[in-house]
């Protein structure tokens, strides 16, 4: 144990569905109690209805607004997780900053995510500039991805001394076990060659319709090719007819949620992973790949790791001849494949927490 114990109140989405900031946030949970120290959950993502898991439902904008003032009534410190997409993260961040400064301490943050996102910087989103330097100023301390983002961030005027880049992936991500997958998983696997995964949320951002038509024109040239879409199937209707209009339904297998050991144990039994958004930097899932010396197939953001193979965003033809690429020359990509440096990075949160 610390010598000086933590009380940590994190404000996230944390699993159920499985999401990259989620899963972090899990892993950090988990290593503070092993260390000794306090840390509960709010959580605010899509599982926040559910009861008798290892967080605290949220059940409303009033319920929410109670218990962030219960827990740092209590003297825990706010830890608030946010990105440059979502404006209900604005309204959530900002009234949990109101509370935590109101009460007597200021807050941690931690922005997620790219250089370039939705409403962030100030060139995408110049209206949200105040409302930035709120959020900016309030907390002691500001974690972000990289020194992208930070300089970014030191842009609506704050102060850079105070803004953290850590890593958002660590190395407690590349802990698993190989887990024996639903028979549905299992039979996919055994009835097409090659086979290549993603993780999606069913939102735009994605891009899935581009994927689907990808697929349809794989399956011409490999009549057995499938893809396993892994992620919380919510809103997944028009994709589903997508597929069967396409008549590729027994090449697209929508696996739904997985659990972490299922996740990793789909991944490295297939033949690629298949990365699609633009907004979501480096992203977690890219570097468990190469770190498991899966291919990854990304489109390119510019922030993507050495090692991947990129394609140009919302080009289907592009994102076809890489993944042929990929298929055509596997065992010399997988040689080639460039191991990221993983560092324990939730031990440096955990400092930053403590101070």
């Amino acid at each position: 144990m610390s010598d000086k114990q933590i009380k940590v109140l994190e404000i996230s989405s944390y699993p159920p569905p499985r999401a990259g900031w989620g899963m972090r946030i899990y892993f950090l949970k988990q290593e503070m109690q092993k260390r000794g120290h306090i840390c509960e959950v709010l959580n605010v993502g899509k599982g926040r209805f559910l009861t008798g898991r290892d967080f605290i439902p949220v059940f409303g904008a009033l319920d929410y607004v109670k218990k962030v003032f219960k827990y740092r009534l209590k003297g825990y410190l706010i830890h608030m997780h946010l990105n440059g997409d979502s404006p209900k993260g604005f309204v959530l961040t900002t009234l949990a900053l109101l509370i935590s400064v109101l009460t007597f301490r200021r807050p941690v943050i931690t922005f997620h995510a790219g250089p370039v996102q939705k409403y962030f910087p100030q060139s995408q989103a110049p209206l949200l500039t105040p409302l930035y330097k709120l959020i900016f100023t309030l907390p002691r301390t500001i974690i972000c991805n990289n020194e992208a983002v930070k300089k970014n961030i030191a842009g609506y005027g704050i102060n850079p001394n105070k803004i953290v880049p850590i890593q958002a992936f660590s190395k407690q991500y590349l802990n698993f076990e190989k887990a024996e997958l639903k028979p549905e998983a299992e039979t996919f696997f055994k009835e097409h060659d090659p086979v290549i995964c993603s993780y999606v949320f069913f939102r735009p951002e994605f891009f899935i319709e581009d994927m689907i038509h990808a697929v349809a024109r794989l399956v011409k040239k490999y009549p057995e090719f499938g893809l396993i879409i892994m992620g919380s199937e919510m809103g997944s209707e028009d994709i589903r007819e997508l597929i069967k209009k396409l008549d590729i339904e027994k090449n697209v297998l929508l696996a739904g949620d997985q659990d972490h050991d299922s996740f990793l144990t789909i991944m490295t039994r297939s033949k690629l992973y298949l990365r699609t958004p633009f907004k979501d930097g480096i992203a977690s899932s890219v570097l468990e790949a190469l770190s498991l010396d899966v291919p990854v197939v990304a489109c390119n953001n510019g922030s993507r790791p050495p090692g991947t193979i990129t394609y140009e965003n919302r080009n289907v033809d592009d994102m076809v001849e890489k993944i042929q690429y990929v298929l055509e020359n596997y065992d010399e990509v997988v040689n080639n494949i460039v191991h990221p440096d993983i560092k324990d990075t939730i031990v440096d949160e955990i400092r930053i927490l403590g101070q």
